[in-house]
């Protein structure tokens, strides 16, 4: 009568170190339950200092659209790829340092405001319970995409051992060891609480406001910190040689397309054996961004991006931001030959964001961002069209005028076209039920 019985079909797997669909026993769920939801997941992938606009820019809307020279290596992934045009942050505007900030957030930051939540925090939110960890946050140089509901940066980490370690291997000093450092945790937290409620009375109403953020800060630490005990109990999942030997490795960042397909590898291993839902990898800061010496490309994207129209320059960022591209379409590619628990590839429950938060790096342009959604047709998304936003409020494309065109990157054509919109919808599609995210005005049609 207790269903003390209950075995969860998740740890079965887990313990059996299998990633194939096994039947829904009757021992893994109570008379009467519905199936549990599929995993959904998201991975959000930035490159700093925006694009070669010239040779990224799509010109057509639709479907009858032709991939740029910078965006080719995605066409055998036409089906399940959209481009997407016109997008800004409102908020970002004038402010191009903050770029990579807000890209996530759709926030606004002048000197005196605070960030606000990510949407890959505000997702985890709802796909945390079910995973060993909240969120993973890579970042090649510490700083994640990653934002609290209270504006903290979360760090991110940048060797690819360590992400293996983190993700696949028992702690290092045995689970007791990381328990009572959990527990420290809890204790430390629970001390502030009640010197915060002590304090409280005295407060005026903008203190109160910080005061407000604060706690919920507490409190999502407060619960990581219980399922992170929770979690100690589950025996992590064997990972197969194979695996092992592709991901558990330090790649020099000077071998720059190792760096990357091992970082890709890494994520597709953690969306596979269900260890979190929520991936963002930032491939650099906008001050710098990796150079590609196996290119033959010294410079870093950010001295490639001031480039000050000078042809030498401009070709080799066409050539980095095709790199980029061709990493990233590697990393569809991997999702769509892994197979999820069901059978199903990765891919189809997967939505992956990649994209900068500048378009024409050169002038700090941070309108019209390049952007490409791809994956997640298990999810309600629907592929194969070029979203073009700055249509029916431009004159057209004009690439053969570089100076005409860079404006386009620099103010909006379309005013009402919020990222956040995209944001938005990403976040409907995942799980999460609200009608607004960031600055967002209405929602992006996915579907």
């Amino acid at each position: 009568m207790t269903e003390s019985w209950l075995i969860d079909r998740r740890h079965v797997l887990r313990g059996l170190g299998s990633f194939i669909a096994l039947p829904l026993l009757n021992c893994m769920r109570p008379a009467h339950a519905a199936e549990p939801p599929k995993p959904k997941r998201s991975a959000f992938v930035y490159i700093p200092n925006g694009v070669n606009t010239l040779d990224y820019q799509i010109t057509t809307p639709g479907k009858d659209y032709d991939f740029s020279r910078s965006l080719k290596p995605l066409e055998k992934h036409r089906g399940v790829v959209t481009p997407i045009s016109g997008l800004h942050h409102p908020g970002g505007l004038g402010h191009h340092h903050n770029c990579q900030k807000i890209w996530l957030t759709g926030g606004k930051l002048g000197p005196s405001d605070r960030n606000t939540i990510s949407v890959d925090q505000r997702i985890a939110e709802v796909t945390s319970p079910h995973t060993r960890f909240h969120s993973l946050e890579i970042s090649n140089k510490g700083e994640s995409l990653a934002w609290t509901a209270d504006g903290i940066r979360l760090p991110g980490m940048s060797r690819c051992s360590e992400i293996f370690s983190y993700l696949f291997e028992e702690p290092k000093h045995g689970t007791a060891a990381q328990r009572r450092a959990l527990r420290r945790k809890g204790s430390v937290l629970d001390a502030n609480l009640e010197e915060v409620r002590a304090l409280e009375r005295k407060m005026g109403a903008e203190d109160k406001g910080r005061l407000n953020q604060y706690l919920t800060a507490v409190r999502e630490t407060e619960i990581r910190t219980r399922r992170a005990d929770a979690w100690l109990n589950v025996p992590r999942p064997p990972i197969s040689d194979k695996d092992r030997k592709r991901t558990n490795r330090d790649v020099p960042q000077t071998q720059a397309g190792d760096y990357f397909r091992t970082i890709y590898d890494l994520i597709v291993l953690a969306f596979q054996i269900d260890a979190t839902r929520v991936v963002t990898f930032s491939s650099g800061l906008e001050g710098q961004g990796l150079a590609i010496p196996e290119l033959g490309i010294s410079q870093t994207r950010h001295e490639l991006s001031h480039h000050n129209g000078d042809p030498g320059h401009m070709e080799k960022l066409t050539q980095s931001d095709t790199f980029a591209v061709e990493q990233f379409s590697y990393f569809l590619t991997r999702l769509a030959e892994t197979k999820d628990l069901d059978g199903r590839p990765l891919l189809d429950t997967t939505m992956a964001l990649f994209g900068s938060g500048m378009a024409y790096g050169h002038s700090h342009g941070n309108a019209n961002l390049p952007l490409v959604l791809g994956g997640g047709t298990g999810l309600g998304v629907k592929h194969g069209r070029h979203l073009d936003f700055n249509q029916g409020h431009f004159d057209g494309y004009q690439l053969d005028n570089p100076g005409q065109h860079y404006r386009l990157c620099g103010r909006p054509a379309n005013t009402e076209a919020h990222m956040s919109n995209l944001l938005l919808s990403m976040a409907q599609k995942m799980g999460v039920e609200t009608e607004t995210f960031g600055d967002s005005n209405s929602e992006l049609e996915l579907g």
